[in-house]
């Protein structure tokens, strides 16, 4: 942490050595405080965790660097991606069980499984979601974009 370097171990466990993709996301007295990651797989499961981490603690630009003094009350939510898949049908996003990838040329959205649920969305208001975080009018789902589906495993503390 007060590097902003990640630790060099050798693991041996043959699921963490998998490459697959995973967010971090952090959270101080509840406050959403940084989410980064991978959405395709890069590196190893282990590796991953570990840069998003460091990343989201310090990386993300809509927030402040964690400090020290935050550790105590920060919690960690890790969520291990499935591969995305693209679908045409709105009807196959399962809220809740779904994250989403919205995309139109260079503008790129995702929101977490996890996240309709938190703030009580139907269908609707996530995919509005989705396309605002990828800097998109919010009913540009219904005029065309390219979604992908995928899922997650979601740890916290």
């Amino acid at each position: 942490m007060k590097t902003g370097n990640a630790p060099k171990e050798k693991i041996e466990d043959k699921v963490l050595n998998e490459k697959r993709g995973a967010f971090v996301t952090l959270k101080v007295n509840d406050q959403l405080r940084g989410c980064i990651g991978y959405p395709l797989p890069r590196k190893s499961l282990w590796e991953t965790i570990s840069d998003v981490a460091i990343s989201a603690a310090t990386q993300d630009f809509r927030f402040e660097s964690i400090t020290l003094e935050e550790l105590p009350d920060t919690k960690i939510e890790i969520s291990v991606l499935s591969l995305p898949k693209q679908i045409k049908d709105i009807k196959k996003i399962e809220v809740g069980k779904h994250g989403i990838i919205i995309s139109k040329g260079p503008c790129k959205g995702l929101l977490l499984p996890q996240v309709p649920l938190e703030w009580k969305w139907d269908l609707e208001t996530y995919l509005s979601h989705g396309c605002l975080k990828a800097g998109l009018d919010k009913k540009e789902w219904k005029k065309g974009v390219n979604i992908e589906i995928f899922s997650a495993q979601v740890f916290s503390e």
